[in-house]
């Protein structure tokens, strides 16, 4: 785990601790590290609370986002220009990603909204998990909606993970969504499968919130906290990234 996402870890467990807290800390805002800037707080229907940043040093381009739920940060991921995921960390397993180098089709946003199409073939090495390939598309689906002010555009998306003997490690489909203006997929529905087991998930966005707003970089999710099953129970981890475009 490189120092910038060590440190924004710290800032996670320092906001929410794992065991119960007074509400003066539970309340408290997230914290980046002084060389990020946030520019979007997005409080989602799946009892998560997902923050939006970039940081000084990144190539041109990267943006980052953490996820929070009401025990603390759940995913840590970046992404490229393209919307590659380029690096994530996943505290519920405490494993880390990267993007292996030449992938066989790379993902690419602009190929996305300039055909409607694009599909995606890429490799992640972990040193906790070994390598994993990715293979799907994501396809515009003509629809645009509107949630919280902000106008998205609908995606129907496929992908598949599999291990090193390409063996199916688990499936999604979906749909989800796009944002030209900040070059990046939002989640949505989709359901999951791992083995003999399906499950559906639901993280579509309820509210955006930006600088200066009451709840930006709140360290709290807001919405389908008494229903949602515990991730860690029910989702493979790698899952968490699916909207950063895997």
């Amino acid at each position: 785990m490189g120092p910038l996402i060590r440190a924004i870890a710290l800032s996670a467990t320092g906001a929410l601790s794992l065991g119960p807290a007074p509400a003066v800390a539970q309340d408290a805002p997230f914290s980046l590290p002084a060389e990020c800037t946030a520019f979007l707080t997005i409080q989602m229907r799946s009892c998560t609370v997902s923050h939006h940043f970039t940081c000084a040093g990144d190539p041109a381009g990267h943006q980052r986002r953490v996820d929070l739920d009401q025990n603390g940060m759940i995913y840590l991921g970046t992404i490229d220009a393209e919307t590659q995921w380029v690096s994530s960390y996943h505290p519920l397993s405490d494993h880390y990603e990267t993007l292996a180098p030449d992938p066989m089709d790379p993902a690419s946003f602009a190929r996305l909204i300039s055909t409607g199409l694009d599909s995606y073939d890429f490799r992640t090495f972990s040193d906790q998990i070994g390598t994993t390939r990715y293979v799907g598309q994501d396809t515009l689906t003509g629809r645009r909606v509107t949630i919280d002010g902000v106008t998205l555009e609908e995606t129907e998306y496929q992908i598949t993970a599999f291990d090193p003997d390409g063996t199916e490690v688990w499936r999604s489909a979906g749909n989800e969504f796009i944002s030209r203006d900040w070059r990046m997929f939002l989640s949505g529905t989709g359901t999951v499968v791992v083995g003999d087991e399906a499950f559906d998930n639901d993280d579509t966005p309820v509210e955006f919130i930006f600088p200066g707003e009451a709840g930006f970089l709140s360290s709290q999710p807001k919405h389908g906290c008494g229903i949602v099953v515990s991730r860690a129970e029910n989702l493979p981890a790698a899952e968490e990234s699916r909207h950063d475009h895997l």
